[in-house]
């Protein structure tokens, strides 16, 4: 029995694999760049880096626009991982 490796669609589909988790890499780091830079603008003007409310406004956005196969409470658990993912990284200090 040949090797998994050696299988031309598993080769194909794990390629396939990496190059969506490089794009999410890729996604993640926009998305820290961006939340630093609004971050830094609404420290500059008094307003407090965390907006719960924002949060659940965005989580269910997400949630209407989801058309799987992820499911809700796989992409609320997600999200929130991000989220805190996102203040660790954008704001340690504010976390520890």
């Amino acid at each position: 029995m040949p090797e998994p490796a050696e299988d031309p669609f598993i080769r194909q589909m794990r390629e396939q694999i990496s190059d969506n988790d490089r794009a999410l890499v890729g996604a993640i780091n926009k998305r820290l760049e961006l939340v630093a830079r609004l971050k830094t603008y609404k420290e500059s003007r008094g307003f407090d880096f965390v907006d719960t409310a924002r949060e659940e406004l965005m989580l269910q956005d997400l949630l209407r626009a989801n058309r799987g196969p992820l499911s809700s409470e796989g992409l609320s658990v997600l999200y929130a991982e991000v989220l805190a993912l996102t203040k660790r990284e954008v704001a340690p200090e504010e976390t520890a």
